[in-house]
């Protein structure tokens, strides 16, 4: 959904303006939007399990059902994707044939506004300061199910206690 006066193809036209000068594009959009933006292989992409039934006419509702779909995505062009799945955790598989999947970590729904959006902050934060994608997906299911445990967003000590609950991968 784009604000009024917005063109569809803002996200294309940032893309196509930005190709070639080293710049790593994430994407968290639905549909053809997504779709579209898949041509210019953004770094990372971050569809829902809905969005993905919505894209492909499947029912999705296991992180094993999901892999499948996101290794499409990177057929059409994306590096990494991240299927995220509410309560349910999310799944990651990249372009080189990594796929991590973990439920979320334990913890009580408060507001799930934003978390997704966290995800999507999480994983790039992980990325940057390490550089290592199981790091950056770890990182952005914690930094999502600790948004979606608090009123707001999550404090970088409510990830943090979240991050080293979890087992590895």
């Amino acid at each position: 959904m784009f604000p009024s006066g917005m063109s569809e193809s803002i996200y294309s036209d940032i893309m196509e303006r930005l190709k070639g000068r080293g710049v790593k594009i994430v994407v968290d959009a639905t549909g053809d939007l997504l779709l579209k933006c898949l041509k210019y292989k953004p770094f990372l992409i971050k569809p829902n399990n809905q969005e993905l039934e919505e894209i492909f006419g499947e029912t999705l509702d296991s992180r094993e059902s999901v892999v499948p779909y996101a290794r499409k995505l990177i057929e059409m062009g994306a590096e990494n994707v991240i299927v995220s799945m509410a309560g349910d955790g999310a799944a990651f598989v990249s372009a080189n044939g990594d796929v991590y999947m973990r439920e979320a970590p334990a913890g009580r729904l408060v507001n799930g506004v934003g978390a997704g959006d966290s995800m999507v902050a999480g994983f790039i934060a992980g990325w940057l300061t390490e550089g290592n994608l199981l790091h950056a997906f770890k990182l952005g299911l914690c930094t999502g199910s600790a948004s979606a445990y608090s009123d707001y967003l999550a404090t970088r000590e409510e990830v943090e206690r979240l991050y080293s609950s979890i087992e590895e991968l």
